[in-house]
């Protein structure tokens, strides 16, 4: 049997990256892979997503040249060809992520893992063992019982991805990142849109501000919104689908090509073997300490497959934060109050902290500054003057308590507010950091002058 100081299961974000950190620290470390190294995000989420966004993106700048002073004729989309390039973005990452496991002397164990009790996986009938288990097998599509995929005409974000002909007309279910994402595609490509939010606001965990600018914007853009809506049943007998929505003002029936469901994921914890071992779960999640260990001595869970947010970077931080413990160093547990959340439809969205109203159901007193991009220069220049940075103060202490952004290239401007925060920098402190003129982050700046009142360019 083959032995192992640590053993991940699942290659994602989350595995892969603390396989590299525990190859760094000295173990000697195997990761388990049922499908393709780098899993969902490299193969069918943030990364393959992100390039049919920028293609959306680059086909909106075309039918919109004379903005620029430029000419384009007749500017078209080639569906298929954009689909192509989206899967050689991510087959270059995957083998990207091949020689990194090659590098760092990684073996890389293909099949569908285990756990089994005395600190062994088996993989397709082989036992292997290690002193530490680590499991990151992360998380699929959710299903509602009235929306079942059937993969054809109800489809998950995976068959969304890959789909053979572009449809005229797409319904969306949800409104979180993965479907407003979508829902900008395939509207920039000439799909007739409508999205289906359960809750009152679109991206529903954001500021309320957020929220209500994007609707905006979507709007604008011919994406029709229904919120406070819910898909009660389909019929998918016909040709297309027939959707019924139960709304405040009754019943609506909506026809198009296919649904897209979007209600949120799946943790990937059946047949894995945690009953076999006696791994605690609760509400589809196995229940980890500060330093992602199960209640079982060696076997720890990261990941979607834990109870923090399911998003890639949060399961790489774990990952290595888990490793680094298990190597003795002194480690902080992750603080997911400062943990940026970000959605690349156009406008793009992000954000971190409170939102306004929980920061007020939270008792502070607060300052909140606001700047629009139509106010920069950097975004009148380029022609993004959708959109603003929103952040919130603490008024006693000065303390960052939330930001909120949306316009273009917001998801690259976060980490200021994500490090001034991890820093315990205050408001007066970001307003003496001197920004760079004309920028896009300047907007950051000019939002935290208006909420202590020295705000220039409104």
């Amino acid at each position: 049997m083959s032995k192992y100081d640590i053993i991940v299961l699942g290659s994602g974000p989350g595995g892969y990256v603390t396989a590299i950190r525990a190859s760094q620290l000295g173990f000697k470390t195997a990761i388990v892979e049922k499908e393709s190294l780098g899993g969902v995000c490299l193969n069918w989420g943030c990364i393959p997503t992100k390039a049919l966004l920028k293609s959306a993106q680059v086909f909106e700048y075309l039918k919109h040249a004379e903005d620029y002073g430029l000419k384009v004729k007749d500017a078209e989309h080639d569906f298929d060809a954009v689909v192509k390039r989206s899967r050689g973005v991510a087959d270059g990452m995957s083998n990207g992520v091949k020689f990194l496991m090659k590098k760092n002397k990684i073996d890389v164990i293909e099949g569908f893992g285990k756990v089994k009790p005395g600190k062994k996986v088996e993989v397709d009938g082989t036992d292997y063992s290690a002193d530490h288990i680590i499991i990151a097998t992360g998380a699929r599509s959710r299903e509602l019982p009235s929306l079942p995929q059937d993969g054809e005409k109800v489809i998950g974000y995976r068959q969304a991805m890959t789909l053979d002909k572009q449809p005229k007309k797409m319904i969306v279910v949800g409104s979180g990142a993965i479907g407003v994402e979508f829902a900008y595609f395939y509207n920039a490509m000439g799909t007739e849109v409508t999205v289906v939010e359960y809750l009152p606001n679109i991206v529903p965990v954001e500021d309320e501000d957020v929220s209500k600018q994007l609707e905006r914007s979507f709007k604008k853009s011919g994406i029709k919104i229904m919120t406070s809506s819910e898909v009660t049943q389909v019929d998918t007998s016909g040709k297309g689908v027939k959707a019924t929505v139960k709304t405040k003002k009754g019943e609506e029936v909506l026809e198009a090509d296919l649904v897209l469901s979007a209600v949120g994921i799946k943790s990937n914890i059946e047949n894995i073997g945690l009953e076999d071992v006696g791994i605690a779960v609760d509400r589809d999640k196995i229940l980890v300490n500060d330093y992602y260990q199960s209640n079982i001595p060696g076997y720890y869970a990261i990941g979607d497959v834990t109870p923090g947010q399911a998003l890639a970077h949060v399961a790489s931080a774990e990952g290595i934060l888990c490793v680094e413990k298990i190597a003795g160093h002194h480690v902080e547990a992750l603080d997911y109050g400062n943990v940026p959340g970000c959605t690349y439809c156009s406008p793009e969205v992000a954000s971190v902290g409170l939102t306004e109203k929980q920061a007020k159901e939270q008792g502070y007193d607060i300052k909140v500054g606001k700047f629009p991009f139509s106010a920069s220069g950097k975004a009148s220049a380029g022609g993004n003057k959708e959109g603003f940075v929103k952040v919130i103060f603490d008024a006693k202490y000065g303390e960052w308590l939330g930001c909120h952004m949306i316009g273009a290239g917001v998801t690259d401007m976060i980490a200021e507010a994500v490090l001034g925060r991890k820093l315990e920098t205050t408001g007066h402190e970001v307003l003496k950091a001197v920004h760079p003129h004309p920028t896009m982050s300047e907007a950051v700046m000019e939002a935290v002058a208006d909420a202590y009142d020295e705000v220039i360019h409104l």
